[in-house]
């Protein structure tokens, strides 16, 4: 009978979904939402937080202020409150409100960004402000997952060897680029231990992560406007973007066979049985894909169906083909 005294420590980190019965492939999905805090940010949030009290940057009485999408905020919130330390998160408008209002049930104060950076977008504008809350006092601490090692380190520790324990003659991993910290710490492991596995990322349409030109995007996880300091792509075998809509699309489609998924998820789902359609050529190859979060917080987003309209027009509201047709 597992029992623990701190938030943090439980995470379910062996769940896997056999895709391959409602999409005729061979896919797994690693489900990383079952912890306290809601998705795969957990990882970081700790890592992070422990490495900054061990190097003595995170004393007692400090305020931890960082900028998040939503899902690194709800983590480091939960591990702030846990340990008594104050948090302030900086995100955006594109932030969903579950996020934010759970944020603030953990004790967090949460800053809404609405006008981006001239060049840099909406995140380079919450980066601009963490800076100036930090200047305000000296007990302020940004982490600053963008450049923070222990934020791929988390996933080198753990999501990396987790793959590796359950598949290790999978052919392909898919995983997700937001700040790259999943993807870097996952695809270094996999190299030293699983040479033969080749590691995909998926990113989407409007990111700048590989070079591709900036556009608007309104689901929040994956994408990003500044290319991550954290990126090496000579870890990375090939990259797939995905669109919103088929982002949505795809979210909606998992749902119907009861698996209610975050957007981050639809967009690795989605982009993985595009790569797998272009590149199997009839063979049955195993993949393995790295789900981050669950979709309890993208009800009032990618689930309703008038915020889908509104941006991706009434066509996109049309009954998803069921998976694997």
């Amino acid at each position: 009978m597992p029992i623990i005294t701190s938030p943090h420590e439980f995470n379910v980190g062996d769940l896997f979904v056999d895709l391959n019965g409602c999409t005729g492939r061979s896919l797994y999905l690693k489900c990383e939402g079952f912890n306290f805090a809601g998705s795969i940010k957990i990882k970081a949030a700790t890592e992070m937080i422990d490495a900054a009290e061990l190097d003595g940057t995170l004393r007692p009485g400090a305020t931890l202020v960082e900028s998040s999408s939503g899902n690194l905020g709800v983590a480091l919130s939960l591990v702030a409150t846990s340990r008594g330390y104050r948090f302030i998160c900086v995100t955006d408008s594109r932030c969903t409100l579950g996020a934010r209002q759970l944020m603030q049930t953990l004790g967090a104060e949460v800053h809404v960004i609405t006008e981006p950076h001239p060049k840099d977008g909406l995140l380079g504008a919450r980066i601009a402000h963490v800076r100036r809350l930090c200047a305000e006092g000296d007990d302020r601490v940004w982490l600053n997952q963008y450049a923070n090692a222990g934020n791929w380190q988390a996933h080198y520790r753990t999501t990396g060897p987790q793959i590796a324990n359950s598949f290790p003659d999978a052919d392909v991993a898919f995983i997700g680029a937001g700040t790259t910290g999943t993807l870097m710490g996952c695809a270094r492991y996999l190299r030293e231990h699983c040479p033969g596995m080749r590691v995909v990322a998926i990113d989407t349409v409007g990111s700048v992560t590989f070079g591709t030109p900036a556009a608007p995007r309104m689901i929040p996880g994956l994408g990003t406007g500044v290319r991550p300091a954290l990126l090496d792509e000579s870890y990375v075998d090939d990259v797939v973007h995905v669109p919103e809509l088929a982002t949505v699309r795809m979210c909606r489609r998992l749902v119907r066979a009861g698996f209610l998924f975050g957007g981050s998820t639809g967009t690795v789902v989605a982009g993985a049985l595009n790569w797998l359609d272009r590149h199997a050529h009839g063979e049955n190859l195993t993949a393995v894909a790295v789900s981050p979060d669950l979709g309890d917080r993208y009800l009032d987003t990618v689930y309703h169906d008038q915020w889908v309209a509104d941006l991706y027009g009434d066509a996109a509201l049309a009954p998803p083909a069921a998976l694997g047709s």
